[in-house]
């Protein structure tokens, strides 16, 4: 059985000749057919002439370069698409995945029979002031998405080849494959405590930018996890309870307006006098607009590619 590494890489030149080297090795020990597929996204440094000396060297390494950046998800997607094993694995490539963690990925997949395994960074090296936002991040994504592992942010993750054959990943939606292959039906998803390393060479590629970026592609996910084949639901759910909500408070108006009359109160102000009365009007605009976007969106949902796209597992 074959074991591809998939590994996204920008500017990483100084360590690939190492970390090729150290998989060649512990594939070798442990007697894995692999091969390497490194994706160059757009580097400006030397990182293609490495790939290429890499490959003339050893025939299992592989490489796909991209004209420019176009970030970590274009890079699995493309290794997804061009991996041949049963065992995909993916990794960074700045040295802090550590590819002795690749054997007993290999046999959790294989003999535990998970669709998907996520490494765990218990231990990290990095700023106090990038791990704890890490943890709040993957807390919120946790008790949101309902998969319960620890570190969504984590490279070093293992899938079955039916997995990443499923799955489309997008934008910056890297941090939640584990999401997506449950959304496709994989719900045999474990996790396994890796080791973190400190960078060796190079720089972080990743900001305080990223946590921003997250927490909105945490609200697409959860959005396109529930809603994507059936928009009506959320938006036409909103829209009425907004509309109830404005015609609720127009009632209550006129029925404080008969009161005054039955009661001859003759300084109570008229309907549209009164700040509630516009109030209920833009309610009721804002649940109309809802509702016509819900309407619109079950359209474009109609005619989608993929809108009767279902995943078989076994046909007889």
């Amino acid at each position: 059985m074959l074991v591809s590494l998939v590994i996204p890489l920008l500017n990483e030149a100084e360590s690939l000749p190492e970390l090729v080297a150290w998989i060649n090795q512990v594939c070798q020990d442990n007697k894995l057919d692999y091969e390497v597929i490194l994706i160059d996204d757009g580097s400006r440094d030397e990182s293609w002439e490495v790939i290429r000396s890499l490959q003339k060297e050893n025939p299992a390494v592989r490489g796909i370069q991209f004209r420019r950046n176009y970030g970590k998800a274009a890079g699995l997607h493309c290794g997804f698409s061009a991996a041949k094993g049963d065992v995909v694995i993916t990794m960074d490539a700045d040295l802090q995945d550590s590819p002795e963690e690749i054997p007993e990925l290999v046999r959790m997949i294989r003999e535990e029979k998970f669709d998907l395994v996520s490494g765990w960074k218990k231990k990290r090296y990095d700023p106090l002031g990038k791990r704890i936002p890490s943890k709040f991040f993957n807390f919120v994504a946790r008790k949101t998405s309902r998969v319960k592992i620890h570190d969504f942010n984590c490279g070093l993750k293992a899938y079955s080849a039916n997995v990443v054959k499923s799955i489309e990943v997008f934008g910056d939606m890297h941090r939640y494959i584990p999401v997506l292959a449950k959304r496709a039906g994989f719900t045999r998803i474990g996790e396994k405590v890796v080791q973190h390393q400190e960078r060796k060479y190079g720089t972080s590629k990743y900001g305080w930018t990223r946590l921003f970026s997250g927490a909105l592609d945490l609200l697409t996910i959860g959005f396109i996890t529930r809603f994507s084949k059936k928009p009506m639901h959320f938006f036409g759910s909103m829209g009425i309870l907004m509309m109830m909500v404005g015609l609720f408070i127009t009632a209550w108006l006129i029925g404080a307006k008969m009161y005054a009359v039955a009661r001859h109160i003759v300084d109570y102000r008229e309907i549209t006098a009164q700040p509630a009365f516009y109030l209920a009007l833009l309610v009721v605009l804002i649940g109309v607009q809802l509702f016509l976007t819900g309407f619109l969106a079950e359209l474009v949902s109609r005619s989608s590619h993929d809108r009767n796209k279902y995943l078989i597992e076994e046909e007889l």
